[in-house]
């Protein structure tokens, strides 16, 4: 079986695959001090939750966004999987071409994401994943990495609403129902909320206009769901992206 990890700013994602289809999906929130045994104590006792055990690992697919994490990580593939971990990068992904000047600076989840919505959507496309950071990424006909945009998540936000402002309170994140607030938790929820739906149509309309080609728009993302229903800009709602496209990595990467 092959465990796939994709570590991001603010949640983890492992998922288990026997084949194409993962039979089993977790999330955890990252730690970047999580050292491997502690990994593999978690990880012991979901997988034994679902009927599976260590031996029944061969192989380890690796996307990470944390640097600190991945010695950890490595560790953990190494000394309870007994195998040495496929780590996402650039320059090493089958069949993706990275045109931007410095492919290195690429994330890996950026790539990743490119792969799996290329792979499920053709191209070209639009990737809005929302999570910590709010990313645009360009996805080319030919499913190339060809840049995008990077913009501060909605929970970023709103703590920075509530950290940077005495009277403002931390408030949970959801549609209000109407767009003028009548109180402090309305008028932020309203603001934020509606704000970023603003933001998320606003530089789609500028990426369609500067890239002047009919492109489909696809998000994933922790709190992607947060928008469906609310704008018309998005195509497709996809939260098994990134994992999927994890996945095709690590079979493109065994297969060359």
């Amino acid at each position: 079986m092959l465990l796939a990890i994709d570590v991001g700013n603010t949640n983890s994602v492992i998922a288990l695959y026997e084949r194409e289809t993962p039979t089993a999906v977790w999330r955890t929130s990252t730690s970047s001090n999580r050292t491997a045994d502690e990994y593999a104590v978690w990880l012991s006792s979901l997988m034994g939750m679902a009927g599976h055990k260590f031996e029944d690992i061969s192989d380890c697919v690796i996307s990470n966004v944390v640097p600190q994490s991945l010695f950890h990580l490595r560790n953990l593939s190494r000394r309870y999987f007994g195998c040495e971990p496929f780590v996402v990068a650039a320059d090493n992904i089958p069949g993706v071409a990275v045109r931007i000047p410095k492919p290195s600076e690429a994330g890996a989840d950026r790539l990743v994401n490119a792969v799996g919505a290329f792979v499920a959507h053709g191209g070209p496309l639009v990737v809005v994943d929302s999570g910590t950071a709010t990313n645009f990424d360009i996805i080319g006909a030919d499913g190339a990495f060809e840049g995008g945009v990077i913009a501060p998540g909605i929970n970023l936000s709103m703590q920075a609403l509530h950290e940077a402002a005495a009277r403002l309170p931390r408030v949970a994140i959801e549609c209000p129902p109407k767009v003028i607030g009548t109180d402090t938790v309305g008028a932020m929820q309203t603001g934020v909320f509606w704000g970023y739906v603003s933001l998320i149509e606003g530089v789609i309309e500028r990426i369609k206009s500067e890239y002047a080609e009919p492109m489909k728009v696809v998000a994933t993302g922790g709190v992607a769901s947060l928008f469906e229903g609310a704008t018309q800009s998005v195509d497709i709602f996809d939260s098994d992206l990134t994992i999927r496209g994890l996945y095709e990595v690590w079979r493109r990467a065994r297969n060359s």
